[in-house]
Formats: C-alpha cells, structure tokens, sequence
C-alpha cells in the first residue's frame, strides 16, 4: 500500500472482533503465533508490565508507521485490542509505504503538527532526539527486558528517547522458484562476494530477455555499506561523526557494477528506478525482473504472502569479513510536542511489554526486540517467519552491528541518492561519485 491512509475502524471495536482478537491474536497461522495460549510467565509478564490505569478522560492518540499491508493489518488489532482495555483512549492513525514517509512527518514536525506516536527508522532516530523532537520514555516505559545494543540507538545525552521494536538481519532474498527452472545455482549462507558477481556472469546465458540477475546496486548506500564491512573498512561514516567511505574499496565496487551494466544483468537505469518494494505491481523480484535483491529477515513473511513459496533468504554476501549486520528494525517514540505524552508513553510501554500486543503483533517489525516477548513467539513461528529467523539466526554468529551516527540523515536520504542516481543513469563516473560524496560530506561532520 503506497497512498496514505487514515482509518476510523479502529476508533470503536465491536464485541465480536475484540474477541476474536483476545482468542487468537488476529493473524494468520502461517505468518504468526498468535493461536498459542500464554504460558504462565507470559501471563504474569502481562499482568507486571500493563499500562497503568488510563485516566477516565476522553483521549484521541494520532499514531503515524509505515510498512506493508500484512503490518498495517496487525497494528490496526493491536490498537483495536488498546481501546477495548483503555475505552477513554482511541487512536487516529495515519500509515503507508515508506516512499514519502520520512518527508510527511518531517514536514509534520516542522508545522508543529506531528503525531503523537511515531515509527522512526534506526538511521533517523538519533536526528530526531538530538533535535528534541522527541520525548522522554523512561521510567514510563519498561525496558528492562531489551538488549542494550539495540536500546542504544534511540538514545541521546543519556536519556532514551525511542524503544526498538524488533531485530532484523540485512541479507539477501532471491526468486528459488525462478532460479531453479533456469537451472541458475542457488546461493547459499556463507557465500562472498566474489561468488556474488560470479553467479550474476554465470546467469548471463540463462536469463530471459527482459530479466536481470539483480538490482543495480552500483550507487546504493546500504548494500555498498555491507560490501565496506565485508571488505573490513568499517562503517561509511565513523563513529564519531566523519565521511568514512574508503575510496579504492567505492571505486572497486562501483566499477564492478559497470561491467555488470555492460553485460545486461542489471536493469536500465529507468527501470531500475521504477522499483517499489513490495508493490505487487512495481516490485522488480515480484514482477520477475530480477532474481536477487536486497532484503531483512522481517521481510520474507511480505515477499512470502505476494508469491507463495517462491523465494528463499541467504546471508550478505561476506569478504574477510562478514558483510551483513544485526540492527533494531525500527523504534517507537513520542513526539516532544505531543499534548497527551502520559497517555502516549502508557500505550507504548503496553505496546513493546504485553503479551497479548505481541501475539497479535508477531514479527511485522522483526523478531520482537523484548526478549520475553520474542521467546513468547519464537515457538511457535509460522513458516515465514522461522525462514526469517534463520537468517537472523545466521546472521548473528559474526554479524556487523549497525552503526546510526546522528547528523547524517540528509546525507544518506538525499545527497547519497542524488549522486547514486547520476551514476547509475551514467551521468558521472565513479571516481567523480566519490568526489561528489566527499564534498557533501562536509556539511555534515562534526
């Protein structure tokens, strides 16, 4: 779903769908865990970690995400399942894909109009509490059951201003069904790059007109980031805050998706651009374009439900190092303008702590970043979402960790895209992208 939506369903539930949602959790047994029955600590988590009894005031929480369908679908149950244990408090909640997402609430903010819960991607977070756009959370909101490593990127001065709401993988996804009929080797976990571009020249005999081996990643930040890691250079930006690209290991990188663009196994450049992720129509593995693209463990269960059957995850491409990395999937905060922080930040804690709220949520933001909770799930994980834990499962054994140094939004968002964009139409050449990064840089190194 790419246009912007506003539901009012979730504003009043009825008795039938409450109950329902109370029985087994609102989600479909393939995808979910939400038929199984608490167990008895996960009952007494519910009772230790509920919200606080909400106030008799009448109170309306705007509440702003993005994602796909079968995400919207479980929140909705989620906030429909709030307002049945908290009737003073209904929700207004706005959502979509995530092309547009970042410039609505941006945009929002700016206007002194922003929703009162948001979803923040882990790259924006640090932005947004360094700016004080953002509230508070704790004591509020429990955490004491979450991984300080992925608590660390909702953090700033000291104080945590957003709760990571899943762990996700960055891997690979890849058309099994597809490759198997071209009798194109499958890859598989622990391959490395030099296998990456040896499959995509071996596949040039057995593609179809009019279908590539993979996206042209020639001028994409995240996955050129995993190619650094791997190489061992480390993050694109360092730690503390500066340009961090090393240049022989960008030059080598780009230079090797030419020779792919030369060879017709990446798509042309306005092709390539059409892509949506996960649109049914304008996804280019859906619609069968390409073979190999990227993508997180929390996404197979979205690529699952558009082809049945037909796609397979396997680990980042690896160098000397591991190329793929650990990372909160995203988090949850409260805007510092909000006018009802109190009610806010009791749904939150209720949101990321309650058992019931996990089991209608399950995975559609990663294996829960609630360690309770996700052991609560884990058991009882439908069959996408068991392929979307090996890979995080993988992943973990010597996986990077996601580095998000704030500051540098604009920079990834926008200049990166901009300079990806005229090296991939050929408007400029390799080493004049690296100079055009490096330039942009400036601006934002502190």
């Amino acid at each position: 779903m790419n246009g912007w939506k506003r539901s009012l369903a979730v504003l009043a539930s009825t008795a039938a769908l409450a109950g329902t949602l109370v029985g087994c959790g609102g989600t479909d047994d393939k995808n979910a865990a939400s038929s199984a029955a608490p167990t008895a600590a996960a009952s007494a988590a519910a009772t230790a970690t509920a919200a606080p009894t909400a106030s008799a005031q009448p109170v309306k929480l705007r509440i702003m995400w993005w994602g796909a369908q079968n995400r919207h679908d479980a929140t909705l149950k989620a906030l429909e399942l709030y307002t049945k244990n908290n009737p003073n408090v209904t929700f207004e909640p706005e959502y979509s894909g995530m092309d547009g997402y970042l410039d609505k609430l941006s945009t929002q903010a700016a206007a002194n109009n922003a929703p009162d819960i948001v979803q923040l991607d882990p790259g924006w977070t640090p932005d947004w509490a360094a700016r004080k756009q953002l509230a508070e959370l704790t004591p509020a909101v429990d955490v004491s059951k979450f991984d300080p490593k992925l608590m660390a990127g909702g953090q700033a001065g000291g104080k945590q201003y957003g709760i990571p709401l899943g762990s996700v993988a960055f891997g690979m996804i890849y058309d099994k069904a597809a490759m198997d009929k071209l009798a194109i080797k499958n890859p598989a976990n622990g391959w490395s790059w030099d296998d990456f571009f040896a499959l995509a020249k071996d596949s040039k005999a057995k593609l179809p007109s009019g279908t590539y081996f993979t996206k042209d990643y020639g001028g994409n930040y995240f996955v050129y980031s995993a190619y650094q890691y791997a190489k061992g250079k480390g993050p694109v930006v360092s730690t503390d805050g500066k340009f961090h690209v090393d240049q022989a290991t960008f030059l080598e990188w780009t230079k090797k998706f030419e020779e792919l663009r030369k060879d017709g196994l990446v798509p042309p450049a306005d092709v390539n651009a059409s892509d949506k992720e996960n649109d049914p129509k304008l996804d280019l593995l859906v619609n069968g374009k390409v073979l190999v693209r990227y993508c997180f463990s929390s996404g197979y269960a979205t690529y699952d439900s558009l082809k049945k059957g037909a796609y397979a995850l396997t680990t980042m491409p690896r160098s000397t190092e591991a190329g793929g990395w650990l990372k909160p999937s995203m988090y949850l905060a409260v805007t510092a303008s909000s006018k009802k922080q109190e009610e806010a930040k009791k749904f939150v804690n209720w949101f990321v702590n309650d058992p019931e709220a996990a089991k209608i949520l399950t995975t559609v933001r990663g294996l829960p970043a609630n360690k309770e909770m996700a052991s609560l799930l884990e058991s009882n994980l439908g069959d996408a979402d068991k392929i979307g834990l090996g890979l995080l499962r993988a992943t973990e054994k010597d996986g990077q960790t996601w580095d998000s140094t704030s500051g540098w939004t604009n920079f990834i968002d926008k200049d990166w895209t901009l300079v990806g964009d005229q090296l991939t139409f050929g408007k400029i050449t390799p080493e004049q992208a690296f100079d055009q990064l490096k330039s942009a840089s400036k601006s934002y190194e502190k």
